[in-house]
């Protein structure tokens, strides 16, 4: 049914030139600023869309579209609102999202004191049996810059396992009886790719970094299907109403994928979901087996594959080609060997599923570019469009190979005006060069595409293009923007948040643009995103979100 609505619309769409089919639409949007990033040359600028079947029927004038109009169609007058292509966040962590609405929220605190305070008063909304968890500090914001000691927990909580990791999930702060449950003592080695924080001792302090959380992570407790489905139901609302359309969610087991389709399939799933399994030996096991999975309605797409290379730049886990300049002696965490990496990338692609590995610091940035080499080579697969995640630090030699080897950078905005305060004391001013370098990617001829990493940062994509375009806090500083050079313009950020979203999940013919017969997946603004000074996409307000031609969300 499905197929043939399209082919109908296909059939009688006939470009702007000679109007409409005369066709019914489900939904139209009249009165607004429709900004196709198509090349069409309408005969004036498009104010209206027609939707039907979950595709674009029609875009032009009021006056043309509403030719669409049948006897049951919604008309939605926009009053000068601007549609665009649906915003796509084209990496984020979409149950994890799900996960910290349904846990103690730490994103923005100013301290150790201020994180217990706050996990006091909210222990009591956990279950007596249940291990208390939160998300979300950072320390690099605290005005003393240095990691807090499990001590701190157990004077507010003694009994009852705390576990809170910081804001990119690469670290975590444990009291006592979470590490007792865990098994971590003094005698605990450092896992791979890991590391325990001790004190003078050698006794843990409760920090942990990178593989040393999953010790942890292990031994809490998995919800049940119904809770995951909740917190997911969550993420999928918070998104909608920033005007996501769609993610690309970087990394799902295979028991939780089955839950994510079970959503698609049942027609709750209000977001379009690009994913990747993630790399542990039962979720690749079944991934070979069954191959890449599209559901039938296109609401669920797993044809990836998830890999981690390196940790992150915040706790010094990003593994980079020269000591830290804040701490000699330490280049970061390799946090898989290379071999596995090599086997996976082999494996996955040869079953059919594209590679998205993470790499934040030039020295794991130059592996996994040396490790796509060398496996694209011997595969020789065809628009391979293997990914890179974050791609932060690079070497400036390294630049101009991620359009040679036709390799995606995956980066986000965010992680840029969050960092900038404090990267150079980690790198020292000569790897600036290479940080968060949109421009001399693009420049490169590399394909980018733009997200959050939420949780990890939060959900608004027009935060993300104010980072694109300003590379200056919310308040304008620094005056100029941080490595300005590297800077977008509004066009191409809206387009690599967009239509680069869409080229890295394969579904550059059907997403990314407003045209005929192309998936009614669109987001509603108050203003223009690309004609607006950018200090006001801070407070632009999302009118409405559009996906499959169904309103899932608006701002009455």
């Amino acid at each position: 049914m499905r197929m043939a609505v399209i082919f109908m619309m296909m059939a009688f769409a006939s470009g702007c030139g000679n109007g409409p089919a005369e066709n019914n639409a489900d939904l139209i949007l009249v009165g607004g600023h429709v900004l196709t990033q198509t090349d069409t040359a309408y005969p004036t600028p498009p104010t209206a869309v027609a939707m039907a079947g979950g595709r674009i029927l029609s875009v032009g004038s009021d006056e043309l579209v509403l030719k669409n109009k049948g006897p049951e169609t919604r008309v939605i007058a926009l009053d000068g609102a601007t549609v665009i292509p649906g915003l796509i966040d084209s990496h984020c962590h979409l149950y994890g999202l799900g996960k910290s609405l349904a846990q103690i929220d730490l994103m923005g605190t100013e301290s150790p004191d201020q994180i217990l305070e706050i996990v006091a008063r909210d222990a009591t909304k956990f279950a007596a049996d249940a291990w208390i968890e939160g998300r979300g500090w950072d320390q690099n914001d605290w005005e003393i810059i240095e990691y807090p000691h499990r001590r701190m927990l157990d004077e507010i909580i003694p009994d009852r396992p705390v576990f809170l990791r910081r804001v990119d999930g690469h670290a975590a702060w444990a009291n006592s009886e979470a590490l007792r449950r865990a098994n971590i003592t003094k005698d605990t080695p450092d896992p791979e790719g890991g590391e325990i924080l001790r004190d003078d001792l050698g006794k843990p302090t409760g920090i942990l970094i990178d593989n040393a959380v999953s010790l942890v992570v292990e031994v809490i407790p998995e919800v049940g299907s119904e809770e995951t489905r909740r917190r997911l139901k969550l993420a999928v609302d918070h998104c909608v109403a920033h005007g996501l359309t769609g993610v690309h969610e970087a990394g799902v087991s295979w028991d939780r994928a089955q839950i994510y389709r079970d959503l698609a399939e049942t027609g709750e799933l209000d977001l379009r979901v690009y994913a990747m399994y993630d790399d542990q030996p039962a979720t690749l096991e079944n991934a070979y087996a069954e191959g890449p999975l599209f559901t039938g309605n296109g609401m669920l797409t797993i044809r990836a594959i998830k890999l981690y290379a390196d940790g992150a730049l915040g706790s010094r886990g990003a593994l980079l080609l020269d000591d830290y300049s804040d701490r000699q002696g330490h280049r970061g965490l390799p946090v898989t060997p290379s071999d596995h990496m090599r086997e996976v990338m082999t494996k996955g692609g040869n079953a059919g599923f594209q590679i998205c590995t993470h790499a934040i610091g030039d020295g794991a940035n130059r592996l996994v570019l040396d490790l796509y080499e060398e496996v694209l080579g011997d595969l020789k697969l065809e628009d391979a469009r293997w990914r890179v995640e974050h791609a932060q630090i690079l070497d400036p030699a390294d630049l101009p190979r991620f359009g040679k080897l036709g390799v995606i950078a995956a980066m986000q905005p965010v992680h840029c005006t969050s960092d900038m305060d404090w990267a150079d004391e980690r790198l020292g001013e000569e790897r600036l060069a290479g940080c968060y370098a949109w421009r001399s990617l693009l420049d490169s001829g590399a394909h980018l595409c733009y997200g959050t990493d939420f949780p990890v940062e939060k959900v608004d994509p027009l935060a993300g293009l104010y980072s694109a375009i300003t590379r200056t806090h919310p308040d304008g500083t620094p005056i100029g923007g941080w490595q300005p050079q590297e800077a977008v313009d509004a066009a191409t950020a809206l387009e690599l948040y967009t239509a680069g979203g869409a080229w890295a999940g394969f579904q550059e013919k059907e997403s990314g643009r407003i045209a005929e017969s192309w998936l009614a997946d669109l987001t509603v603004l108050e203003g223009n995103p690309v004609t607006c000074n950018p200090a006001d996409l801070l407070k632009m307000k999302v009118t409405m979100t559009i996906v499959n031609g169904v309103v899932v969300f608006e701002n009455n």
